[in-house]
């Protein structure tokens, strides 16, 4: 029922959510008022007849509390029932006397009874509607921050499965892919001499023309609409978390950088991979500070809060389940700073159309790096890897910055939620959505060849099963949410020096 109950809560918005609400708190309340007359009707009638039974104990399994057998001593004397506690499954043969209750004290029961049904319901509907009347964007929330709504889908057919560590035949497994990831990893990472730099992409200090070069950046900027500088805003404080992703990827058994400066190609890959995607947070930072549209105190704010906060992927310091993980949100990144970089360019600025451009090529670079690891893994442990990837699945793949805030933006906006406003933003605006989720679950499904494994154990095989309907599943309920979802308003982002956009 309570798993209806939040599909009903994420699937409507208050308005049209309530009132199904309301019927399922009503019909419980009338199964519970049924209940209640029923225990005062059987109360009435043990108290105003006799009762005769045989010598055998009837025992409770509830707190040590037995029945005692009920003897006929005459035709006119008959004892009545009274709990009487023994300390172990033992009978006795010891009965106690007791006064008939009077019609009156069963009318008591009846009038109790019927009382406890309108405060049941009271209280039920203040409960749930209090739940609902918080503002939920389903479709955001999927496409950015482990998809609340598509869980009831995720969990229905069984709990998560929980791998926390790995098996030690697991633990060796990573030690001895050692070689395959300094041959397969290293060589995807480039090269600091040849590779871009943010100068590169930014106007040059140095240059005699740079504050033509700066006033030509802003005219530029200016054709760009609130809510994309909402969301490239939401971008850039994303990768300026950088720290955290380095901690949560040193985290993973037997791939860890323990030292800061192993020599091992899992170590040298996480350096590496952290250098590339620093570029990201600092190309982006410097090209919003000199837009001048940005409020860059408020985006710090947020930047230094957010690592403050860190993130919880729900990898278990697990290997298997950390690839997955970033399998699936380098390819999210990926698709989101794609759309960015299309985007501007048909705002008319395509400098910005080419910085997103080229950290989309990076995140699509790591993904390769990521989803080849994956792939080796199930070459090696079928069995674990898919028991690894549907237990990530049915956790859901949690947004790295689903920690943001900026410390104005819930009292600005009636309580709501800074990240899913983001979310909402960028759902709306087409940058990252519910279908991309599904698409990338469904990419990697195909990318990692699930449907052709065979061979498997029971346990695994389930889990493949499980992993080949999710798409199915959870593109059906997206287009169920998409028929109902209707506009909430406005939100004020302390990015933008709080104009309000519409979510």
């Amino acid at each position: 029922f309570f798993r209806a109950m939040e599909s009903n809560r994420l699937l409507h918005n208050s308005e049209t959510g309530s009132k199904p609400l309301v019927l399922g708190v009503a019909a419980i309340g009338a199964v519970c008022a049924g209940i209640l007359l029923m225990m005062s009707n059987s109360a009435t009638q043990l108290y105003s007849s006799p009762v005769v039974t045989t010598s055998r104990p009837v025992i409770s399994t509830l707190s040590g509390v037995a029945q005692t057998p009920y003897v006929q001593r005459s035709s006119s004397q008959v004892s009545y029932p009274q709990p009487v506690h023994v300390p172990s499954a033992q009978t006795s043969e010891q009965t106690f006397g007791m006064e008939q209750p009077s019609q009156t004290t069963a009318s008591v029961s009846y009038v109790g009874a019927l009382m406890m049904v309108p405060v049941a319901l009271l209280a039920s509907i203040k409960f749930f509607t209090k739940r609902t009347s918080v503002h939920v964007a389903p479709i955001q929330d999927m496409a950015s921050t482990g998809n609340e709504w598509a869980m009831a889908v995720a969990t229905s057919a069984k709990p998560p499965r929980e791998l926390n560590r790995m098996k030690e035949h697991q633990i060796q497994i990573i030690k001895d892919m050692s070689q395959w990831a300094e041959e397969n990893l290293l060589r995807l990472a480039k090269d600091p001499a040849t590779n871009w730099q943010p100068q590169d992409l930014l106007p040059d200090p140095e240059a005699p023309d740079f504050e033509e070069q700066v006033a030509e950046l802003r005219k530029r900027s200016m054709a760009l609409p609130d809510d994309y500088l909402v969301v490239l805003a939401g971008d850039m404080i994303t990768e300026e978390a950088l720290p955290t992703y380095m901690t949560m990827l040193n985290t993973l058994e037997g791939t860890r950088d323990i030292s800061g400066a192993d020599d091992s190609p899992w170590a040298i890959w996480t350096r590496k991979w952290t250098a590339e995607e620093n570029r990201h947070g600092d190309l982006l930072n410097k090209y919003m500070y000199l837009t001048g549209r940005v409020d860059m105190k408020a985006i710090e704010g947020t930047i230094q809060r957010l690592i403050g906060s860190g993130m919880n992927p729900q990898t278990d310091n697990n290997p298997y389940l950390g690839f997955i993980y970033t399998s699936f949100q380098e390819r999210a990144t990926k698709i989101s700073h794609g759309n960015t970089a299309r985007m501007a360019k048909e705002a008319g600025d395509e400098q910005l159309g080419k910085i997103c451009g080229l950290i989309a090529a990076d995140e699509s670079r790591h993904e390769q790096a990521y989803t080849r690891i994956v792939e080796e893994l199930f070459r090696r442990d079928p069995n674990g890897t898919m028991l690894a990837f549907q237990d990530m699945m049915q956790k859901q793949i949690t947004m790295p910055a689903h920690l943001m805030e900026d410390g104005f933006h819930s009292e600005n906006n009636s309580g709501r939620n800074l990240f899913s406003d983001f979310a909402a933003v960028a759902e709306k605006l087409g940058v990252y959505t519910a279908e991309d989720y599904t698409d990338i679950l469904e990419h990697l499904i195909n990318r990692w060849k699930i449907s052709e494994f065979t061979g498997l154990s029971p346990e695994a095989e389930a889990a493949q099963k499980y992993l080949l309907a999710l798409p199915a599943r959870f593109r059906k309920l997206s287009a169920r949410v998409a028929a109902r979802k209707k506009a909430v308003g406005t939100a004020k982002f302390s990015w933008i020096s709080n104009r309000p956009v519409e979510i």
